[in-house]
């Protein structure tokens, strides 16, 4: 929607008040729930109702939409900006004033943005509205929904397991790993093992031209390799300095003469029974030996990793993260059985990111989707916890399952890669 359409809309929407309701006098509105992405969204005061009208603390859900906003003491005014360029939608309030500016046009508010308790109150619509997010009303529960705008967004794919299906995909994305070696019980590394192997080819489709069409099309190619500690496998290759060293140089090697541009590690269920303290240790020491020979030969370095809210507590996130590109969250499988339609818990994926953020920069890091447990519905939301904390983006396992109603919803959240 074009700025002039957004500004008649909001006219439109503040003409008569907000969501229809009718009180002339103001209350708290403390009951009232807020839900960004189908998400609670917390507040740094509480909500109040205007003359009909809701207000919130415009920071709250300014940073939650990733809005830059100012505030000048002197003129008591509010600044938000959206965007850069020609593309760039300002607006600008003033306490108590019942006008405000987008992009220098004057617009008539209904109720005036106030202070309360040291917070600065606004009109729910009229923000959200400027900014392209969806706003809606629920009176019985007393709710408010704000569906967020669609957004550009790192993507990264991970193509494993009968995942052709989607391989039109590929072109959209900013990354794929191809899940197509492992390292084995016998801790060594390989791409003729069970599962996660070097495809067959099948006519004019081969894994070099899989990777070679990738680069091509500007999505960065990964060697996934992967491996689990189910055996105690993992523990003695990381703890071995034999092993450790001989892995590292044939993941290079194979990345390097597959055209890869990357290693994907993901080595699950570190910390589950070893002891916590020495299994960071050794997985430290191993990925600041693999960082080091995949710099030296041109190649990026990511890592799949367990939350730091799950049971596995082999995984250094400060450490990890000073030492590879990127990191995804993998922030699922909390679930007892099997997760298989299943959404995961949305709370734990928040502790998991927040846990995440309180050691490694959010511009590292990735959110991972497991598509064989989300629907249309949950994938909006947690991507929109992606870009509720400013992730770098977010990562779909696996291309090959993702149904087309849940393409659809991450196209109407993500803004994918042209």
């Amino acid at each position: 929607m074009k700025p002039i359409g957004k500004i008649l809309l909001a006219t439109t929407l503040l003409a008569g008040g907000l969501f229809g309701m009718q009180p002339s006098h103001s209350e708290a509105a403390s009951s009232v729930r807020i839900l960004l992405d189908g998400y609670p969204l917390a507040f740094s005061g509480e909500p109040m109702i205007v003359s009909g009208t809701t207000l919130v603390p415009f920071r709250s859900i300014s940073e939650a939409l990733g809005i830059t906003v100012t505030w000048n003491q002197a003129s008591k005014t509010i600044t938000a900006v959206k965007g850069t360029g020609a593309e760039a939608i300002h607006v600008q309030l003033t306490l108590n004033s019942k006008t405000a500016k987008v992009n220098n046009a004057s617009i008539p508010l209904a109720v005036a943005p106030r202070s309360v308790s040291g917070n600065t109150l606004i009109p729910l619509s009229f923000f959200s509205q400027q900014f392209g997010a969806q706003v809606g009303w629920d009176q019985t529960s007393k709710t408010v929904s704000i569906a967020s705008p669609q957004e550009r967004m790192y993507t990264l794919g991970f193509y494993a397991i009968s995942s052709y299906s989607d391989v039109g995909a590929v072109p959209g994305l900013d990354a794929v790993a191809f899940g197509w070696s492992r390292i084995d019980e016998n801790g060594q590394f390989t791409q003729t093992g069970d599962v996660f192997r070097l495809p067959q080819s099948a006519g004019d489709v081969t894994p070099d031209s899989l990777v070679n069409d990738a680069a091509a099309a500007r999505t960065l190619p990964y060697l996934m390799v992967y491996s689990s500690d189910v055996k105690g496998e993992l523990t003695r290759i990381i703890e071995d300095p034999a092993l450790r060293q001989q892995a590292i140089t044939d993941m290079v090697s194979a990345a390097t003469e597959k055209a890869f541009q990357g290693i994907m590690l993901d080595f699950e269920g570190l910390g589950l029974t070893t002891d916590k303290a020495t299994t960071r240790q050794a997985f430290n020491a191993f990925v600041k030996e693999l960082s080091k020979q995949a710099r030296a030969a041109g190649l990026k370095l990511s890592l799949a990793l367990h939350p730091l809210n799950s049971s596995y507590q082999g995984y250094d996130y400060k450490t990890l993260g000073a030492l590879a590109d990127e990191i995804v969250i993998m922030a699922y499988d909390y679930l007892p059985g099997d997760n298989s339609g299943r959404p995961q818990p949305v709370d734990k994926v928040d502790e998991a990111i927040r846990l995440a953020l309180k050691e490694t920069s959010a511009s590292k890091l990735i959110l991972g989707l497991n598509l064989d447990s989300e629907d249309q519905t949950t994938v909006k939301t947690l991507t929109g916890l992606a870009k509720r904390y400013d992730l770098k983006g977010i990562a779909l396992w696996r291309l090959g399952i993702i149904k087309s109603e849940e393409w659809t919803s991450l196209k109407q959240s993500v803004e994918f890669k042209k």
